[in-house]
């Protein structure tokens, strides 16, 4: 880990805290060229209705936008959750050089929980691969946030219960 981790990773917590003001899963991405943030994003799955929104790509896209080219060969990317095979596909075809993640995904993670893409030397392209930077507060942001999901969901579930019944009467 690099002394500088944790402070780009708290501008990418800061992205997802942006996705989950607008009800998306709160993951952010932040990509870092030279000591300088060149691209950030967060995810927008929900609001687009768009499986390939997420922070990872976004953060890509601009940062390939902003450099001129499809190579970010020196570039690291600081996202809070690890990123899923789509995005650990785009990070090894803009041959990034570092990923620095958060929490780990057990349900898609490809940087080491469920396999690890980026390192995967039968690829033309590895990124090293740093995990757990704030990973408490990466966890915990997600966590609290599908908590939330399902609270409002069963109360949603109770009420249309409670609908119901009263229509019947």
């Amino acid at each position: 880990m690099k002394k500088n981790d944790e402070f780009y990773m708290k501008l990418a917590i800061e992205e997802a805290k942006k996705a989950e003001s607008l009800g998306e899963v709160p993951i952010g991405a932040v990509i870092v060229l030279n000591g300088e943030v060149i691209a950030s994003a967060y995810n927008l799955r929900e609001t687009t209705q768009n499986a390939i929104t997420h922070a990872e790509l976004l953060a890509i896209e601009k940062a390939c936008q902003k450099v001129g080219s499809w190579r970010l060969e020196e570039a690291e990317l600081y996202v809070t959750l690890e990123p899923c095979p789509m995005c650990s596909g785009a990070i090894i075809l803009s041959r990034v050089e570092r990923v620095i993640y958060g929490a780990k995904d057990p349900k898609a993670g490809c940087a080491g929980t469920l396999m690890n893409l980026l390192e995967d030397s039968r690829f033309n392209h590895q990124s090293e691969v740093v995990s757990g930077v704030l990973e408490e507060e990466c966890g915990n942001m997600l966590s609290n946030f599908f908590r939330e999901l399902r609270k409002k969901k069963k109360e949603e579930k109770k009420r249309m219960k409670e609908q119901t019944a009263e229509e019947e009467e």
